[in-house]
């Protein structure tokens, strides 16, 4: 697997990096190409966050994880992120790997079912994304999808949780 790793508020030591590559390289087994993977350690007042992004054939996951020290922090997501294959290795298919060598979980955790209990159709109305984030919270939401005024692009804006805001802004497959 090809490991990048990046530290926002600090500089990374290579044995952090080699434990990283080490960890991922276990996840290996899961995927039949060449995975990438892009490890984000951020330094914050209240602990250090790893978050871990692995892209192979389209499949994108990702975990984040905070902890008092990095090291526990990347221990907890790559757990988080093994765990997320298996749960949903049935519904990834053709994704994963077909590999004999990969060794399940003799007793799979039960399957979560994906029930759509609404459907909503509403008028995407055109505004600013400052105006979008206005009207999610005036709404009590945690996401808002809107068309941006200036592009005429529909677009999706979210509350992160560190209290920030995020856009999704779609592009052409």
């Amino acid at each position: 697997m090809k490991v990048t790793c990046t530290g926002r508020k600090v500089s990374l030591k290579p044995s952090f990096i080699e434990k990283a590559q080490a960890k991922l390289d276990k996840l290996d087994k899961f995927f039949d190409g060449e995975a990438d993977a892009q490890v984000t350690v951020t330094v914050e007042k209240s602990g250090q966050t790893v978050e871990i992004t692995v892209r192979e054939k389209g499949l994108v996951i990702r975990a984040e994880k905070m902890q008092e020290r990095m090291e526990d922090a990347l221990d907890d997501a790559v757990d988080l992120l093994t765990r997320r294959l298996v749960k949903n290795r049935k519904r990834l298919g053709d994704k994963l790997t077909r590999s004999a060598a990969v060794e399940w979980p003799a007793e799979p955790e039960p399957e979560e079912s994906y029930d759509v209990i609404r459907e909503k159709r509403f008028v995407v109305k055109p505004c600013t994304t400052e105006e979008a984030i206005l009207q999610m919270n005036l709404l009590g939401h945690s996401f808002y999808l809107y068309r941006n005024m200036d592009d005429d692009q529909i677009q999706l804006v979210y509350r992160r949780a560190n209290g920030t805001y995020g856009v999704l802004i779609p592009e052409d497959y």
